[in-house]
C-alpha cells in the first residue's frame, strides 16, 4: 500500500505545523498507524528554513511527553504531488499554499480546525507573539484536531484503529 502523505503548514514553520506534525505522528503510533502514513511540515514563508522550532513549542511538546525532532522548510510545489492532504492552520496559509500550488495536482487541502470538536472551522491561533499560554492553548487545539483528522481518515481509507 502506497503511504498517506499528510503535510502541516503554517507560516513560518517553527510554531503551529511542527507541533501538529509531532502531535499527530505520536497519535498515529499510539494507534498503530504510523506505517501508512508519510507526514511533514512546511512554512509558506522562507523565514526559518533550517532552524528548530521555537523554544515555546518545543517546551509545550515536552510537557506533554511529544517528540519533536525537526528542521523548519518551505512549502514548494513539489510537495503538492508527494502529499494527499495539505493541511494549513489559517485562510492566510491556505491563501499562500494555494499561490504556491500547481495546477492539475490531486491532494486534498484543509483548515486544520475543520477537524476540531470545540470550534470547528476557525483558524489555529499563532502564538508567536504571545507566551508560553498562547503555545498551550495551541496544543489543546492542535490535539483535538489530530483526533478528529485521524478518526476523519481512518473511515476514509477504511484503516482500523488499535
Amino acid at each position: 500500500m502506497e503511504k498517506i502523505g499528510v503535510m502541516f503548514v503554517c507560516l513560518g514553520n517553527i510554531c503551529r505545523s511542527p507541533l501538529a506534525e509531532a502531535l499527530f505522528d505520536s497519535k498515529l503510533d499510539e494507534h498503530n498507524l504510523a506505517s501508512y502514513f508519510e507526514v511533514e511540515s512546511s512554512g509558506t514563508a522562507s523565514y526559518h528554513i533550517g532552524e528548530v522550532p521555537d523554544e515555546r513549542t518545543i517546551a509545550v511538546a515536552k510537557k506533554h511527553n511529544v517528540p519533536l525532532n525537526h528542521r523548519a522548510q518551505q512549502l514548494k510545489k513539489h510537495h503538492f504531488n508527494q502529499f494527499d492532504y495539505v493541511i494549513v492552520m489559517d485562510e492566510s496559509n491556505r491563501s499562500n499554499a494555494l499561490d504556491i500550488a500547481p495546477k492539475n495536482t490531486d491532494y486534498e487541502l484543509f483548515m486544520m480546525r475543520y477537524f476540531d470538536s470545540v470550534d470547528k472551522g476557525s483558524a489555529v491561533i499563532d502564538p508567536w507573539f504571545g507566551d508560553i499560554d498562547g503555545f498551550e492553548e495551541c496544543f489543546q487545539t492542535l490535539d483535538r484536531s489530530c483526533d478528529g483528522f485521524i478518526h476523519f481518515l481512518v473511515e476514509k481509507h477504511n484503516l482500523s484503529l488499535s
